[in-house]
């Protein structure tokens, strides 16, 4: 059984369509595949009626945009309720800001001597909600400036790069919290990937899951090599949380991201649906 419990659609910066990133995990094999776009449930409905023509398990689930002292960290949140209104105006101002932000963005390109116009990243927006700079990237590599989404993020658009420009982001624990309190189960993604584990450092994780309730950590990603699998999957055995595993795929929007190339074990997913339902019937 071969479960991957994070994926992204073109609602938010993937590339396929909801019911097109269903139909690719079954035909990959998945028996289940978590659809996790960022900062909306706006995919769930297509994402669901795929599932159930296809014969392949749907999990619910959207990646909430968080920080923690200024630095990006991404929650995973499983079975949360879409209608949650504490949740979801929280969502929408991290939506708002990174659209607020594209002007400054591209001025900032301009500058830098890669200019790209606000119509060819709304040209690469499609279905999703916000204006998201992987759609930035994608107007760079149009016009020629980059290759692909790494090289725009790694020249330019990544945290601390030159063309980046602040935005709304909501503090991990209290993201944690909003999670829970619309019903959901809280997993931190990719938490050591491209070296970050200043960010997210063995103490911090302990306390969000000591104080904040945190159900579970990414271990097997493909931002996390050998070593940092292994120094994770030893964190959640002793902190006993959910070690999970996927794809981030984001369809040609991503790299080396396949569909299944990290996946959950089956019992690490019963434990999650588990949890998952002992919170709705709170």
């Amino acid at each position: 059984m071969r479960i991957d419990l994070h994926t992204h659609s073109a609602v938010s910066d993937g590339t396929d369509s909801p019911a097109e990133l269903v139909a690719a995990a079954a035909a990959t094999g998945l028996a289940a595949v978590a659809l996790t776009d960022h900062d909306t449930f706006d995919g769930l409905p297509e994402a669901l009626a795929a599932g159930q023509r296809l014969g392949i398990e749907v999990v619910p689930g959207m990646e909430l945009s968080c920080s923690r002292g200024g630095q990006s960290v991404h929650l995973l949140a499983y079975g949360a309720d879409p209608a949650d209104a504490s949740l979801g105006a929280e969502m929408a101002l991290v939506r708002d800001g990174r659209s607020s932000r594209l002007r400054p963005v591209l001025a900032k390109l301009a500058e830098l001597g890669v200019p790209v116009t606000e119509e060819s990243v709304l040209s690469f927006v499609g279905s999703s909600p916000s204006v998201g700079r992987p759609h930035i990237a994608d107007a760079l590599i149009a016009a020629g400036h980059v290759k692909d989404r790494k090289e725009a993020f790694d020249r330019f658009l990544a945290d601390g790069g030159p063309a980046h420009v602040e935005r709304y982001t909501i503090d991990v624990a209290k993201g944690i919290d909003l999670v829970h309190n619309a019903g959901g189960v809280a997993v931190i993604a990719h938490p050591w990937g491209r070296g970050r584990e200043q960010v997210l450092p063995v103490e911090v994780l302990e306390q969000l899951v000591a104080e904040h309730g945190l159900e579970g950590i990414e271990v097997d990603h493909q931002d996390h090599d050998e070593a940092t699998r292994a120094g994770l999957r030893a964190l959640v055995q002793r902190l006993g949380v959910l070690g999970t595993g996927s794809s981030d795929y984001h369809g040609t929007g991503k790299v080396d991201h396949d569909l299944g190339v990290n996946t959950t074990d089956p019992e690490t997913y019963a434990a999650l649906r588990n949890l998952m339902a002992v919170r709705d019937l709170r």
